[in-house]
């Protein structure tokens, strides 16, 4: 056969052509593999700073369900239940928070529920043990925030004493 037939073996140089092909489609798919992770990163990165302001706002309401139930019964409520609702005895049903919010982070109602010194449940502290994102930039009420290691640091928690604080 001659050289211009299809049957026969392939011109000069075509080996080395199909070698700079092969090494061309390594190289992209290399590329396209290094891009898909720093995209991954972004949008991980970027669903844990949501799943940060959740958290904030979540620990919030409870906070602010606790000082509604101490402003009315000059006590904390032994249970995150009784923010719920009032006694069934009361004359007029108070709901202090709408349902019980599940922590943000682990994405279950497993708060680590902070005691009063007099007893009952002063604040609710995310059960998370990972770094935050967020180290600066708190309300005043969440100053101590700055100094947290762990979500679990970022403990909210009501006193009396922080009722000028939490008005608007």
């Amino acid at each position: 056969m001659g050289p211009g037939s299809l049957g026969g073996a392939a011109g000069p140089g075509s080996s080395g052509a199909r070698g700079f092909t092969y090494l061309g489609l390594l190289v992209t798919v290399a590329v396209m593999g290094i891009l898909l992770a720093v995209v991954g990163e972004v949008v991980a990165t970027t669903a844990r700073r949501d799943r940060e302001e959740q958290l904030l706002w979540v620990g919030h309401q409870y906070r602010s369900a606790i000082a509604r139930y101490w402003n009315q019964r000059r006590t904390y409520p032994q249970a995150l239940q009784d923010l719920l609702g009032s006694a069934p005895d009361d004359p007029v049903l108070v709901r202090y928070i709408r349902r019980l919010y599940p922590d943000p982070m682990t994405d279950a109602v497993d708060w680590v529920l902070l005691p009063a010194p007099s007893g009952g449940i002063m604040g609710v502290a995310s059960s998370s043990s990972r770094a935050p994102l967020k180290t600066a930039h708190f309300d005043d009420a969440d100053k101590a925030f700055e100094d947290a290691s762990t979500y679990g640091d970022w403990k909210f928690v009501f006193q009396p004493a922080m009722l000028r604080l939490l008005r608007p």
